[in-house]
């Protein structure tokens, strides 16, 4: 967001902007002094924190007065126009960002093009901008420095929510994900799942049939089976390894499941020509009795 002369601020450039999820580009420290910027627009994201003094941010939606502990946002193509106060000029940290992730993120937060700045919050959110420096573009400091990024916004979700998006919970998204990163515990219940998700279990067996179409145990065969028909097809894994792999201690037992679900043994799903594997897997067929 600042100028790069040394009078103006300090500044760390990060030359790599290849990720298009979420990219630190930049951050700095601007002292207090007369500096203002605009009006003008930027390309990239720009989040500030007022550790000192007062200024003032003008956008299209109005003009804001910010004093210590205030944050506030840049939003790519938006005009805007910031300067210190004459009396008390602010000091401010900021960082640079950009990428395709950003604005799901920021939708959890209050913060908006309309809504731009958030008053001062029960931490010091100071330390949080404290992102690695990654010039060089060493692979470990770029991860580095977008994890701290993610982080810092992380405590923007925390202490400034977007209650209309928080208190729409995806129950179902949150099912679907306990079953996909879980579906390889032979012992999993769906009375795991109802626990992780912690809501009525009837209310969530009827969001999960309205958005599936099916129960949830028939939903985590089914993943299972069409885990089970990819590493059939991709490995030289042996039938009872992949029963194993996708949650089922007895091979026989998954035998039967997966016939049932996929018209085909195992080991005659393994010669089926390479060419259309998908077909199969998307034609995979649970009875609600599995």
């Amino acid at each position: 967001m600042e100028s790069r002369n040394n009078d103006i601020g300090i500044n760390f450039m990060n030359h790599s902007q290849s990720s298009n999820h979420l990219t630190f580009i930049n951050k700095g420290y601007k002292p207090s002094n007369s500096h203002k910027w605009g009006p003008g627009v930027r390309d990239i994201y720009a989040l500030h924190y007022i550790t000192r003094g007062k200024g003032v941010l003008e956008t299209r939606y109005g003009t804001y007065q910010l004093k210590t502990g205030d944050s506030f946002i840049i939003f790519p193509h938006m005009e805007i126009y910031y300067y210190p106060d004459s009396q008390d000029p602010w000091e401010y940290v900021w960082v640079e960002f950009n990428g395709d992730e950003v604005m799901q993120l920021l939708s959890w937060t209050m913060l908006s093009p309309k809504k731009p700045v958030v008053p001062v919050c029960e931490i010091n959110l100071r330390p949080f901008y404290e992102i690695e420096d990654n010039v060089n573009d060493r692979p470990y400091k770029t991860i580095r420095s977008d994890a701290k990024l993610r982080l810092l916004l992380s405590y923007y979700m925390e202490y400034y929510p977007n209650d209309m998006v928080t208190d729409q919970t995806d129950y179902v998204g949150m099912a679907k994900n306990y079953i996909h990163n879980n579906y390889w515990k032979n012992a999993m219940k769906v009375s795991d799942i109802v626990d992780i998700v912690k809501v009525d279990r009837s209310y969530l067996f009827r969001l999960f049939k309205e958005d599936t179409g099916m129960s949830i145990s028939a939903y985590l065969t089914k993943y299972r089976i069409q885990r089970a028909c990819e590493l059939l097809k991709t490995s030289d894994l042996s039938i009872k390894t992949v029963a194993y792999s996708v949650g089922y201690r007895d091979q026989l037992y998954f035998s039967k499941i997966f016939k049932k679900a996929t018209s085909y043994a195992p080991s005659e799903y393994m010669m089926l020509p390479q060419d259309n594997p998908e077909d199969h897997r998307n034609k995979t067929h649970i009875p609600e009795s599995l």
